[in-house]
């Protein structure tokens, strides 16, 4: 299978990969469904991670993404849903989230009450991957609906209507992020259903396979730089010198866009990293890492070939 070859180039175990195959013959996709299967626009790069992940959800596993911003746990959720060829359902926890968002709802449709359902509903009619994220987000009256879901029982009791079981092709893919404000320490109960997996700081390996997916016709020392200034961010908000929101992986990626159509790269780049922090002082630090790596001279020319 050509959407599979990524995996193949990365080395991954050979029995993982027969694995995936065998999984989306046994598994059809319904009709209804088909148009929820999204290929990501670029694919996760690291072969342990994705060893680990492609494991667990072969063996009917749900599995918890953890770690630092930007360590790219929702391209790795995206990329899974994608190589196992199943429906995505996304569900972007927050303080007003509750079971009604997740099971479903009453509406008045042909004169008499149905059930408008919810997104973990479909996810488990359809056999999909239901993609939780910020799982640590979610209040009491969610995760009482994901217990039941989650573990053995595999099923969703939907109030004044039935139980439905879950399609045995549906995982759910959890993330989480450390500190947000909001969020909360993930009870035990609701750990022990899902195996976990830390994701690792971006390295300049795999910085550069995003780039140059992302821009194929990148000239190299471009290329370089901007691997350069995201490692640096990255350094200083490990220290502590600077906050998290400059640390923007999708913000260099949209300014390497900008530069594209013409704009400099300076100003794509202030747009796409500095002016995401609003302190006054954080901004001055990141601005001084920024025009380090991308000169103010530079053109678009510079960039690209």
């Amino acid at each position: 299978m050509e959407d599979l070859n990524f995996l193949k180039e990365q080395q991954v175990n050979s029995e993982l990969i027969q694995g995936i195959e065998e999984f989306r013959k046994k598994y059809s996709v319904a009709e209804e469904a088909a148009n929820r299967i999204i290929k990501p626009a670029i694919p996760f790069y690291g072969k342990e991670i994705l060893e680990m992940a492609i494991a667990g959800l072969l063996k009917g596993e749900n599995i918890l993404l953890t770690g630092a911003k930007a360590t790219g746990k929702n391209i790795l959720a995206e990329t899974l849903a994608y190589i196992f060829h199943r429906p995505t359902y996304n569900v972007s926890f927050h303080v007003n989230t509750g079971s009604a968002e997740l099971i479903g709802t009453d509406t008045f449709e042909d004169n008499q009450v149905k059930l408008r359902r919810g997104s973990i509903y479909q996810c488990a009619q359809y056999g999909g991957f239901g993609i939780l994220d910020e799982i640590n987000m979610a209040k009491n009256d969610a995760v009482s609906v994901l217990h039941a879901t989650l573990d053995y029982r595999r099923s969703i009791d939907v109030p004044g209507y039935h139980k439905i079981d879950l399609h045995p092709a549906a995982r759910f893919i959890g993330t989480m992020n450390y500190g947000y404000a909001g969020t909360k320490e993930l009870n035990e109960a609701l750990v022990s259903r899902f195996l976990v997996i830390d994701m690792p700081a971006q390295t300049a390996d795999t910085l550069e396979f995003i780039i140059r997916k992302s821009y194929p016709n990148a000239k190299p020392e471009a290329v370089e730089q901007f691997v350069g200034l995201f490692l640096d961010l990255q350094l200083k908000a490990d220290n502590s010198e600077i906050s998290t929101k400059a640390l923007d992986l999708r913000g260099i990626l949209a300014a390497m866009g900008t530069i594209q159509t013409g704009l400099r790269p300076l100003q794509a780049v202030r747009m796409g990293v500095t002016n995401k922090t609003f302190d006054i002082f954080e901004k001055e630090i990141v601005d001084d890492v920024v025009v380090t790596r991308i000169p103010e001279s530079w053109t678009r020319e510079n960039v690209y070939g």
